[in-house]
């Protein structure tokens, strides 16, 4: 293929030309508030997960584990429903040359809370097939399936969705503008109100529904901050069919990326409740935990200053500019990622003992495989460039073969080898995506395998360090 500059392969691509926009911060390099905004969100995301692990310590400690494997399911089933209808309206308002018309925000807003209402129904529908499924036994009596509590846990949770649908439009435009401070301060907000609850009634009840009332008020909080504390126009109904053809555009590679990427995501956990009990599958999910909380705020990160970033040199067509973003990205989070992957392959025992009582041990070792996933996650750098770019289709092919690849692995490791091997093909189901980043990277230039190379070594280091820590901790006992 001829080589062609990003303006025109995104144009080919993705039927879409993106033409350039006026600097939302004029005053200000993209590099100076790409810097700030990370600073923000670094801080928030240690803020973030040290007040979501120290929650769960505590609660580990007046909760019994099986209470920990229903909320599991409770949670992916709420996750699965947002995803598989998840067209990125929040993507979208980043991305679009639109994203600060008002016209086309409150389209979105529309369509939001349309989506809300639908989630909610769904859940409860849901709801009502567990409760089925348990009076007519479908369920062994050893699955999380079969726990009482999980009909009535669905039906609550459900109510997240409508909250969410409301979240005003406001808070994607301050991502936009690299205005991170207030979006920092609302997610620190709504996580400790969401604690308050949490410890509160925790500690009063020693009941399941401590659990779910601290999402439903730290989902209410969040969506308040958004409608009161941030500037901008105030979101009402509307329906442009102008803004609603760009979202179908721009959404329709989305949905079906959210909807097959659910099931890479989830699948593990949609698996493991027919095959686990609600106590291992309560120690299963603090490993997911402690894993998630790392995973899912680094790229939480990446999401919030290398896609406004990336978008930006897009939408003023500057090759030059995005290649140096992209490579100043990734080798950041290259060797944060290698890091990790050694550090907890040999630490992760350690790490259990240490924040945990006896009950959870095992899932130290579930920790340690699952770790390898850090290995493939450092080209979520990749995919925010795609999204960046338009090229909304090979996030949607990278999902599908990561859905395929678990749902392939999961049931043939469950016959071979049981929960053990299932938690490898866990751990190892993304790999078969590297083959397309690769080649959409080579395509846009992107690809230098001098750079994947030199940062290897930082493996080896994360695990020598992870081992040092663990002699050190063995000698002082």
């Amino acid at each position: 293929m001829a080589k062609c500059d990003y303006s025109t392969f995104c144009a080919i691509e993705s039927g879409v030309v993106v033409m350039p926009s006026v600097d939302l911060s004029p005053s200000l390099s993209l590099r100076k508030r790409a810097i700030s905004a990370g600073a923000w969100n670094l801080g928030a995301l240690v803020t973030s997960q040290a007040i979501r692990l120290g929650g769960n310590l505590v609660m580990a400690r007046l909760l019994m584990p099986e209470m920990f494997g229903i909320m599991a399911i409770a949670t992916t089933v709420s996750l699965v429903l947002h995803l598989l209808s998840d067209v990125g309206l929040r993507q979208n308002i980043i991305q679009s040359p639109n994203g600060d018309d008002p016209v086309f925000l409150n389209t979105v807003w529309t369509v939001q809370i349309v989506r809300g209402v639908i989630l909610f129904a769904s859940t409860l529908l849901i709801a009502g097939f567990a409760w089925l499924a348990q009076t007519l036994n479908l369920w062994s009596i050893n699955s999380t399936y079969a726990a009482p509590e999980l009909p009535m846990v669905l039906a609550l949770t459900g109510f997240s969705a409508i909250f969410y649908g409301f979240q005003s439009t406001k808070v994607d435009l301050a991502v936009r503008a690299f205005q991170q401070k207030k979006v920092v301060f609302a997610d620190f907000a709504s996580q400790l109100a969401g604690l308050l609850v949490l410890l509160t009634l925790g500690y009063f009840t020693r009941s399941i529904w401590s659990l779910v009332a601290a999402g439903l008020v730290a989902a209410m909080v969040s969506t308040l901050l958004g409608h009161f504390w941030f500037e901008g126009p105030s979101n009402r109904l509307h329906w442009d069919r102008s803004a609603l053809k760009e979202l179908v555009v721009f959404g329709r590679w989305m949905l079906l990326s959210s909807a097959v990427g659910v099931l890479a995501m989830q699948g593990d956990r949609i698996w493991f409740g027919g095959s686990m009990s609600a106590t291992e599958l309560g120690v299963y999910s603090i490993a997911v935990l402690i894993l998630g909380a790392l995973q899912t705020g680094m790229q939480r990160l990446v999401g919030a200053v290398a896609l406004p970033a990336f978008s930006e040199a897009s939408r003023t067509n500057d090759t030059a500019r995005l290649h140096a973003l992209y490579y100043r990205f990734k080798l950041g989070f290259d060797l944060a990622s290698l890091f990790f992957c050694g550090l907890f392959w040999t630490g992760s025992p350690l790490l259990i003992s240490i924040l945990y009582d006896q009950r959870y041990a095992q899932a130290g070792h579930m920790l340690a495989i699952l770790s390898l996933s850090f290995f493939t996650m450092r080209f979520t750098v990749a995919h925010q460039v795609w999204l960046a770019l338009g090229l909304t289709k090979y996030q949607a092919m990278d999902n599908i073969i990561r859905a395929v690849s678990l749902w392939g692995l999961l049931p043939l490791m469950l016959a071979i080898g049981g929960v053990e091997y299932a938690i490898w093909g866990v751990a190892l189901h993304a790999f078969p995506t590297l083959i397309l980043v690769f080649y959409v990277n080579c395509r846009l230039g992107l690809f230098n395998l001098k750079r994947e190379l030199v940062v290897l070594p930082m493996l080896v280091v994360g695990a020598l360090c992870g081992e040092l820590l663990s002699s050190l901790a063995k000698a002082l006992i």
